[in-house]
């Protein structure tokens, strides 16, 4: 990143029981904290969970919630991302919200309906506050680890249903409240055709992030875009 007048802005979200060590690197830094799962009770007899608290007090600003991987292996579903996003926006975390459909949801035509009821699932009985925001993260089921992102044009049509979706069911949400990222695939080699386009506010990271060439070319490839537009 040297000699880039404009940074990115930058999460990482390692294991439960790195976030503490990993705040002390990035403490100084343009760099936030999140973790990858929270439970949706601050206190509790519920052996084996991490709560808001603890997050906050490991210095945590961010959280990810229903990713693919949770819904698949641990099954959650949109009822348990609903209570665990309501109550990480009463701690003050900023939730990453993961939605995305499966292949046959895919090959069905069906994955505009797919994401939408998670999305409705997700938002339920859910009021925003003012200075609230929250990250959607669109990621294909069907792209995640196979080496075999979606296309751009794909997915800026499912951006844009997002983008135009939230607000109905958010009523009263502001632009500048939510971004929405993708995840699927991606790499140092496609970060840049995903980020150039407009609908596309940032990108969900998974096993480009712990290959430093990788992430490093992600960054370096969000940096170039910023500078681009500023220009």
């Amino acid at each position: 990143m040297r000699g880039k007048k404009l940074l990115p802005e930058t999460v990482v979200c390692p294991p439960f029981l790195a976030l503490g060590e990993v705040r002390k690197v990035v403490a100084r830094s343009h760099v936030s904290l999140g973790a990858q799962n929270v439970f949706w009770e601050e206190q509790g007899a519920f052996t084996g969970e991490v709560s808001t608290r603890m997050l906050t007090e490991v210095g945590a600003t961010h959280v990810i919630l229903g990713h693919s991987e949770r819904r698949a292996l641990f099954g959650e579903t949109d009822a348990t991302v609903n209570k665990k996003l309501i109550h990480a926006l009463a701690a003050g975390l900023t939730p990453i919200v993961c939605v995305g459909e499966d292949a046959a949801a895919r090959t069905e035509g069906k994955e505009k309906e797919f994401v939408a009821a998670q999305l409705k699932g997700a938002l339920r009985d859910l009021h925003l506050r003012h200075k609230e925001r929250i990250l959607f993260a669109y990621e294909p089921v069907w792209a995640i680890g196979t080496g075999k992102a979606a296309a751009p044009a794909d997915a800026v049509a499912m951006h844009a249903f997002i983008r135009s979706l939230v607000p109905d069911l958010l009523v009263g949400i502001k632009p500048a409240q939510f971004s929405v990222l993708y995840g699927g695939s991606v790499d140092g080699a496609n970060a840049y055709a995903f980020l150039r386009e407009d609908e596309i506010d940032g990108l969900l990271v998974g096993g480009a992030s712990v290959k430093l060439s990788e992430f490093s070319k992600i960054l370096e490839a969000a940096a170039d875009v910023l500078e681009a537009r500023a220009a």
